[in-house]
């Protein structure tokens, strides 16, 4: 854990070029005119009008701003901390004190970093705060000017220009403050998520399991911008109250003791606010669980979306979803009911304080007068009171909703890491790996996993592991990388690692990089590591061939190809231990073979190496230095392959699958002719090319980014969400609130003017009480109109929120398959997280918008791939490149924040400008004008240069917000599937025989791709067992998708039972057919969920279908057996037990059709063939169309279906085609299946 400092090495190093040479900002040289009035930033601006700003337009952060400084500065202070914190427990221990554990504390770590730039921005918001006290009684003294000068004289000049010159230096200070408390925010925000990336690398499983992605994800987006948000309302803290005491001061000085009433209404008030600050963290609490339940469902129904999509389950995980959010937002509306309730309070607080004040001073003393002087200096010191009162309560808030957000990111940075003393990397003895009475757990308290393991594998050696599902082959695996907690013994390594998992891990970049890992390119080997892992006819069909991008989890890529990527990613780095966790399951038994021979085995790449095999392929144990027997977590049998064969008692599964002829066959060479070998002049540099399965032959695109002003269309489409009864509401109540805070103005304004003019005191007083009722009248209505007008718009934004969500969401779960695989998760979640200046900031904004989602894709893709990470240890290259992605996001924020300060100067320059010449006016007029009016002018004047800065900003914010409304848009206009019903729908009990019909069909992926099926025509028999077989790309997994119409025809027709399936709707056909996919794909949630999301069937039902799947026995031995929590993903179960769940949810869908897409691949030979003698008993009456890369699976079927580049070769009999010797009988061959005397012998 982050107790344990010295897991944070590591240094960062910072790879310069590029944009930072070409584009650095040049504030740092800039004179200092042009520092304060960002004069330096105008060329970006001007750029902005003239066309769109992209990237490259923007300038460089400066080195102090860069996340390459931020991160290593915090980090050292955490560490720092953490040790602190340790001597404080050790002292406290050795006192005997009994408390409970304190954590190292995460805020006092972020002051200790940033406090020299926090205390300069408190001083900018000090001097700042000064001078707007300064205006009002500069103000005050030119009204004293014009009532009392009857002669024209200086004075009244020089109080103008000093007015000037303080509301000018206000502006100034005011905006360098702003521009150095938003770049420090950020920079928290930088090094709060730097420090959970690098935390995210070092997770223990228990910590995995107790923080899900979702969850993580949303610390770094949510918690993490909480502590951004207190860190810009931070110096609030103390300006609010410093401001209040000011304003009180100075009142006093006006009106005397009578300023008492007002501080009394204060005290009331406050606690008030308070008390409903409270409230609203309990809310904003509840909320946040909320929030991470969506983003985990969210995130989970993304990478998961085909098979919802094969089992037509869209609409029920759009409900759950739905719910959830449902659930926030009501807590959202109690919140903003109650933020309601605080904006009515402190909207009138300020005329409550000074209703009470004028009460209070008119009756202590009946001879005080109301003049413009005191008028309008008071209302003026009014004015400046409202913002720290309406400002102090909501920073207390925020206070309370971050000390939540500190409480997670502590747990978070607190939890449980994995140990390295898991295992000892710095072994020297003749062994490469070496267990000695070792015993692993996922965690620390529970059963072992893995029991009593002694081994020890020489260097150099071959190690097959093997035994049945659940058996811990696996677990072996991540006990060697230390991923597991060793419960006793010890465990040994001798050198580097590489590992490959069983479910390959891609990242989404170029192929090249894929398998460089970062690695130096080496261009002969890397061309070797191509051609032994058979990637070069691949590269061939890739449009760019090794520059190709690859999708986010290896979306646009075949299984099979990214399982020989990431052997390849292994092989390229050149390590001393092979982990491989079956590589081979995944590719067809002629490729198996080649990978085989020219990798793994004793004349391959790797023959001087230590690889350890998980495998079900029993056929290669003849060429394995050593086999490992796995049974319960324990080692059955070890030796040699020999040494095993001999031991007859104790191998009886062994036995029944390995027969005296497989030892002659076993070793039978692939054939000199390799189909899948490519000179080597042809791998990198492919032109592009019609492929033989265009599926998957597309490149991964970028985030479409916008240009030119948002369309009035896109805000119509929000404000019918918004509900147009509530627009108008809406405008009504904020024009009545404004039009009577001017009345009020203008009513104080004629008050004073008659009291200047009346000479009768009496007259006096009876006007006064008269005055001061409708004032008070005139302050209750806009109370009344500030409550309606907060409550409208909360019920409208509420509304709009809902209605934009369902639509976004539906919008996404009718997109096709393709469209996600060629965006990236990051991208789709973002969504669901005068002029000069408008069309600048607006593409900033849109440029900032979309460098958010590579932050996110980044962060989640390291997060999937943690495991791969560690066991290379390019922990700290992942680092950096998260730095990299971070900066990006950064540079657009930093230029925004610039245009920000840009335009306030300038607005505010205006409108300082603006006082002067009232000011200047107000000295020539002299005597002709009355000083209620000359009050009044100027006080609108200092008014009007924060109101014309503030409407601007909100209409250009309006604009650039607006674009947050135009990216969840963007997917309405998108291409959708066809509708999931449609009017014509098919009977009850379609498809009731289960003949599939092909005619001349065809398919392509995309319209300019060539076609990746062509004239398919072949009809099956009711009840018919039909193989599917054809090398890498023949377009198999096409055949399967176009059935379920995941891809649409180009032309043909498939026709089931009568019924051509274009013509109904998608889930009326998808909820027909039942397919067991090659991914297993399982959600979190309880076992009974991932069986029945639907809830249709009794426990009964699922229990009878788990022992048909042979999983009953494991599922009685989880103390939850149904309810047993699943963690994301399935992690918490193995691969070929997650596929068992699959064939459960088949059997529970049972169906007159079945697709199996390599169903069984990740499960051992013998689970398989009891799998296929239920499938077949189960399924006896259906028709069934099998995928198989093992070709004992269908060599049994009536019919097999030979592919070859999208077209059918061969469609008999499996005898029959094999005595035809064609493309089927190269295959058996290969496969070691052989024909004697009219009778096929299966060789596993």
């Amino acid at each position: 854990m982050l107790c344990s400092p010295q897991n944070w090495g590591g240094s960062y190093q910072r790879v310069r070029g590029g944009l930072d040479a070409q584009k650095c900002s040049p504030e740092k040289s800039a004179s200092f005119f042009s520092k304060v009035t960002y004069s330096w930033f105008s060329r970006v601006i001007t750029l902005g009008y003239k066309r769109p700003l992209e990237r490259e337009d923007l300038f460089e952060l400066n080195e102090s701003d860069s996340s390459y400084t931020v991160c290593p500065t915090f980090e050292k202070q955490w560490r720092k901390e953490v040790l602190r914190n340790q001597e404080r427990q050790k002292v406290k221990a050795s006192f005997y004190i009994e408390a409970h554990t304190k954590k190292p504390s995460l805020l006092y770590a972020l002051w200790n970093t940033f406090k020299s730039v926090l205390i300069q921005v408190a001083l900018f918001k000090v001097f700042a705060d000064i001078l707007s006290f300064t205006s009002p009684l500069i103000m005050k003294q030119m009204i004293i000017f014009c009532e009392h000068s009857s002669d024209f004289g200086w004075n009244g000049y020089g109080y103008a220009m000093a007015l000037f010159v303080v509301v000018f230096l206000q502006t100034l200070i005011l905006q360098r403050y702003q521009c150095f408390n938003m770049l420090t925010s950020a920079k928290v925000k930088t090094a709060v998520n730097g420090l959970i990336y690098k935390k995210a690398l070092l997770l223990s499983n228990v910590s995995r399991q107790k923080f899900s992605t979702g969850e993580i994800i949303n610390l770094m987006s949510a918690d993490a911008q909480q502590l951004m948000d207190l860190t810009a309302n931070l110096n609030l803290l103390w300006s609010a109250p410093f401001q209040i005491l000011m304003a009180i001061y100075l009142l006093w000085q006006e009106l005397g003791p009578a300023v008492l009433a007002g501080v009394a209404v204060l005290v009331f008030v406050i606690p008030i606010n308070a008390l409903a600050a409270t409230k609203i963290k309990k809310l904003k609490k509840s909320q946040r669980k909320n929030k991470d339940k969506q983003i985990k469902l969210l995130k989970e129904i993304l990478h998961g979306i085909k098979i919802l999509k094969l089992y037509a389950w869209e609409p029920s995980y759009k409900n759950k979803i739905i719910k959830i959010r449902d659930q926030e937002l009501e807590f959202q509306k109690s919140a903003r009911y109650l933020t309601v309730f605080s904006m009515l309070t402190l909207t009138c607080i300020p005329f409550l304080v000074c209703l009470a004040t004028l009460c209070v001073y008119f009756l202590l003393d009946e001879g005080n007068i109301l003049t413009a002087t005191k008028v309008f200096t008071s209302m003026s010191l009014f004015n400046i009171l409202r913002i720290p009162l309406f400002e102090l309560p909501t920073v207390i808030s925020t206070v309370v909703q971050t000390k939540i957000s500190l409480g997670r990111l502590e747990d978070f940075l607190h939890t449980e890491e994995l140990l390295p003393q898991n295992i000892e990397t710095n072994y020297i003895g003749d062994h490469a790996i070496e267990f000695t009475d070792a015993s692993f757990s996922w965690n620390k308290t529970g059963m072992p996993v893995l029991k009593d393991l002694n081994i020890k594998i020489p260097e150099g050696a071959l190690v097959a592991v093997v035994g049945q599902v659940g058996s811990g082959k696996s677990s072996m695996l991540s006990a060697i990388l230390g991923e597991m907690e060793k419960l006793t013994g010890v465990v040994q390594r001798k050198g580097s690692v590489a590992y490959v998992s069983q479910q390959a891990w891609i990242q989404n970049c170029i192929l090249q990089e894929n398998i460089l890992f970062g690695s130096i390119m080496k261009k002969e080997f890397y061309e070797q590591v191509l051609e032994a892992c058979a990637l070069l006819p691949d590269l061939e069909q890739l449009p760019k061939g090794d520059q190709t991008e690859i999708g986010e989890r290896g979306v646009n890529i075949s299984g099979g190809q990214q399982h020989r990527v990431s052997l390849a990613r292994a092989v390229y780095s050149g390590a001393d231990i092979y982990l491989l966790d079956d590589p081979l399951s995944a590719v067809d038994v002629h490729v198996g073979k080649q990978l085989f021979e020219k990798v793994i085995g004793s004349l391959g790449l790797l023959k001087n190496k230590t690889r350890i095999l998980v495998t079900h392929n029993l056929t290669l144990l003849p060429q394995m230095d050593l086999i490992v027997v796995m049974e319960s977590g324990r080692i059955a049998q070890m030796g040699t392959y020999q040494e095993l064969l001999s031991k007859t008692r104790n191998l009886t599964n062994l036995h029944q699958v390995i027969s005296e002829e497989e030892k002659a066959h076993a070793l039978k060479r692939v054939s000199a002719v390799n189909s899948r070998t490519r000179p080597k002049d042809k791998i990198l540099e492919q032109k592009p090319r019609p492929s033989l399965d265009q599926g998957k032959q597309f490149s991964m695109k970028k985030e479409k980014i916008p240009v030119g002003g948002v369309k009035f269309s896109i805000i119509l489409q929000y404000l019918q969400a918004f509900g147009w009864l509530w627009v108008w509401l809406t405008m009504v109540t904020y024009l009545g609130q404004n039009l009577v805070g001017i009345g009020q103005n203008l009513w104080l304004s004629a008050w004073a003017k008659e009291a200047k003019n009346m000479n009768d005191f009496t007259e006096w007083k009876q006007i006064r009480s008269n005055r001061l009722n409708i004032y008070g009248i005139l302050g209750l209505i806009k109370g009344l109109f500030v409550c309606s007008g907060a409550y409208v718009i909360t019920r409208g934004s509420l509304a709009a929120s809902r209605t934009m969500y369902v639509q976004l969401l539906n919008n996404v779960l009718h997109l096709p398959i393709q469209f996600f695989e060629t965006n990236s998760t990051g991208q789709i979640i973002s969504r669901f997280t005068k002029r000069y200046y408008v069309a600048s900031s607006r593409q900033i904004r849109r440029l900032t918008g979309a460098s958010r989602s590579p932050v996110i894709s980044h962060f989640s893709e390291t997060l999937s791939g943690v495991s791969t990470i560690r066991a290379f240890g390019h922990q700290q290259r992942f680092i950096q490149q998260y730095k990299e992605v971070v900066n990006e996001n950064l540079v657009c924020f930093y230029n925004n924040v610039i245009s920000n300060r840009w335009l306030s100067v300038r607005l505010e320059f205006l409108g300082n400008l603006m006082v002067l010449f009232a000011a200047l006016l107000a000295v020539l007029a002299g005597n002709s004008i009355d000083s209620a009016t000359v009050g009044l002018s100027i006080s609108y004047a200092l008014n009007i240069t924060h109101s014309l800065n503030f409407w601007v900003k909100k209409a250009c914010e309006i604009e650039t917000n607006a674009v947050a409304v135009e990216r969840i848009c963007e997917y309405e206009n998108m291409d959708k599937e066809a509708p999931w019903i449609m009017s014509r729908r098919p009977p009850l009990q379609w498809p009731n025989k289960g003949v599939v019909e092909f005619i001349n069909y065809q398919a392509r992926y995309r319209d300019e791709l060539g076609l990746a099926l062509q004239d398919i025509t072949f009809q099956t028999h009711g009840e018919e067992k039909i193989g599917i077989v054809g090398r890498t790309g023949a377009g198999k997994s096409t055949l399967s998708n176009c059935l379920f119409r995941i891809v649409e025809r180009a032309g043909g027709k498939i026709i089931i039972d009568g019924i051509d399936i274009s013509t109904i709707g998608l889930h009326d056909l998808r909820g027909k057919l039942n397919i067991i996919p090659q991914h297993p794909v399982l959600f979190s949630g309880t076992l009974q969920m991932n069986l029945d999301p639907l809830n249709k069937y009794s426990d009964s039902k699922l229990w009878e279908v788990l022992e048909l799947c042979h999983l009953k026995e494991f599922v009685q031995s989880l103390p939850e057996k149904l309810r047993h929590e699943i963690s994301e993903g399935g992690e918490n179960l193995s691969m070929g037990q997650r596929q068992l769940v699959c064939l459960a949810r088949a059997l529970l869908r049972k169906t007159k059709i079945l697709i199996l897409d390599e169903a069984t691949a990740s499960i051992d030979f013998e689970t398989d063939k009891l799998v296929q003698t239920t499938i077949r008993k189960e399924f006896s009456d259906c028709t069934i169309l099998t995928i198989a890369h093992r070709l004992q699976s269908i060599i049994d079927s009536d019919r097999v279906l030979v592919l070859d580049s999208g077209s059918i070769v061969e469609f008999e009999a499996p005898q029959n085609l094999i005595r035809q010797k064609g493309l089927f009988y190269e295959m058996t061959t290969d496969a070691g299946i052989t024909q004697e005397s009219g009778t096929e012998k299966k060789l596993l």
